[in-house]
């Protein structure tokens, strides 16, 4: 499948299996994530895979949805602050784009695996950053549930704008 027919095909999954990620998947999702382009290559990120049920719940906690309790584990895409770009001329710091990209290569790259994912940013972060010990330099910016689709989970029409509402063209 081309990039294109992938992009189409990813949507957000909010009902999963009981089906296991095999680890064989989950490290080719992470080379995605971790191959991905950031700011001046800081690559300012870090990732915490969960997996163990205790973990789990203290994760469920955190962004306390139905459907997000069905997927068999999760990974918090971490911001490191202390190592993201800063753009000089006007401060702006460039990690939270970076992570948004990282992520993006990890829903990819699961649906390419023929898995699902959802971006989850509605979440306690505080909470997050208590249960799991996170250093003070990382901020969770992503929770990202990852599995195998629910037999009735099914991909909506994508509703996106039309192309002349977010391109101009200066020719």
């Amino acid at each position: 499948m081309n990039l294109h027919e992938l992009i189409e095909q990813r949507y957000s999954v909010r009902s999963y299996s009981t089906e296991a990620v095999s680890e064989e998947q989950l490290l080719y999702i992470m080379e995605c994530a971790r191959l991905a382009p950031s700011a001046v290559n800081f690559q300012p990120w870090h990732f915490y895979v969960v997996r163990r049920a205790e973990d789990r719940n203290k994760l469920q906690e955190c962004y306390n949805r139905e459907w997000f309790r069905s997927a068999p584990m999760y990974i918090i895409a971490c911001v490191r602050h202390d190592e993201e770009w800063v753009r000089k001329t006007d401060a702006k710091p460039h990690g939270q784009i970076d992570i948004a990209i990282a992520v993006e290569h990890i829903c990819l790259a699961a649906a390419e695996q023929g898995l699902g994912t959802c971006w989850v940013c509605n979440f306690d972060a505080e909470l997050c950053r208590r249960h799991f010990a996170l250093p003070e330099n990382e901020e969770p910016a992503v929770l990202i549930p990852l599995g195998h689709p629910a037999a009735e989970a099914a991909a909506p029409t994508k509703q996106r704008k039309a192309m002349e509402e977010i391109v101009t063209r200066w020719e």
